[in-house]
């Protein structure tokens, strides 16, 4: 399967930025904004000059302006421009009044809000205590079915989605990717067709994993099996908390790989299942302590390194991205400040506490 042919963006709503326009589209229909460069990266979006515009449609304009910045954005709105949409945007923690003039939108809120990538944006699930092996979880919501994620890369022109994987639908791919040479070196199920059935039969049946299929313009090219940290056999060797996620994975086409991939799906993924549960405040994974490559790719990532320590079949290490670190540091946006580790200038509480204008 080659990944070379792009093929057209499917969303309900989206934007893509061109220079200093950025164009909105939404249910067959396009709208034009302009863009100002303020400078120190502030980016006014200017309303349009005919037409209106929707909230989905606004939201999708300050992703197109943030979703790709090596440095940092703060999206400006003009109050009385936008007036019209001022109080969804407050309300729904959008925005935030910059000034008695301007709002301002601030990516590490906006890139919190369910409404442009997942298509089923469900009711928070009731908490209640249930007993695991590593102590008391909470019982877990259903495992989502069909499509759960869907976001426009712009580095690639394409679509990255995530989709529940159907477990006869997509039998023969798993079992394909699973007898992979370079995939079984590491994942270590190479096995029949009928040992395949009956592996995704259990997880299935197993609530506290879930397994997945990363897309690009609808074709699947990876998979991941999300798992609740407490109940996980990671849940032995840390205190995970009560919402604490963890994820393997195997890129299973050779043409889907490299940093144009691997930026794009690796903090989709994470975006994916810090919004789907509000409550998850950390990500975990445990990869082989001998795996350096891989190690690489998770640091500049953004988790950090927490402790190495041993399954029954590898010396694995503890890697911990947090929910905060995420959105602040816009780790979806392929970030790279001139200054690394210097102090954020446009952030929310930078410039509220500061009363900057």
């Amino acid at each position: 399967m080659s990944l070379d042919t792009t093929v057209a963006v499917e969303l309900p709503c989206w934007a893509r930025r061109n220079g200093d326009r950025v164009t909105v589209f939404e249910q067959g229909t396009r709208l034009e904004l302009e863009v100002c460069d303020a400078g120190g990266g502030r980016l006014e979006l200017l309303p349009p000059k005919m037409g209106s515009a929707t909230l989905a449609g606004t939201l999708a304009a300050c992703e197109a302006l943030s979703n790709h910045n090596s440095g940092e954005v703060l999206i400006v709105l003009n109050r009385d421009g936008w007036q019209a949409l001022e109080a969804d945007l407050l309300r729904r923690g959008a925005a935030q009044v910059l000034d008695a003039d301007r709002l301002a939108v601030f990516p590490e809120l906006l890139w919190q809000l369910p409404d442009l990538w997942l298509p089923d944006r469900q009711i928070g699930f009731p908490q209640v205590m249930v007993a695991g092996p590593h102590g008391q979880h909470p019982l877990r919501p259903p495992k989502g079915q069909g499509l759960l994620y869907h976001r426009y890369i712009p580095w690639l022109d394409q679509v990255f989605s995530l989709r529940a994987l159907d477990g006869d639908a997509d039998l023969d791919l798993f079992h394909r990717w699973m007898n992979d040479e370079r995939v079984a070196a590491f994942f270590e199920e190479a096995g029949s067709l009928d040992q395949h059935r009956a592996y995704l039969a259990r997880m299935a049946q197993d609530r506290h994993m879930m397994p997945v299929l990363g897309c690009l313009s609808g074709r699947p090219f990876c998979y991941f099996e999300l798992y609740w940290a407490r109940e996980n056999r990671v849940g032995a060797h840390y205190d995970a908390g009560h919402w604490d996620r963890g994820w393997h994975v195997l890129v299973g086409d050779d043409t889907a790989r490299g940093a144009d991939f691997i930026t794009a799906w690796l903090p989709s993924l994470m975006h994916y299942m810090f919004l789907s549960e509000p409550r998850s405040q950390a990500l975990v994974g445990e990869p082989a302590a001998s795996h350096d490559q891989q190690l690489r790719n998770l640091t500049r990532a953004g988790f950090a390194k927490v402790k190495e320590f041993d399954f029954a079949h590898k010396r694995a290490v503890l890697v911990r991205l947090e929910r905060d670190y995420f959105f602040k540091a816009r780790l979806w946006a392929r970030p790279a400040p001139d200054e690394p580790g210097r102090p954020l200038q446009l952030s929310l509480s930078a410039l509220l506490n500061s009363g900057d204008e």
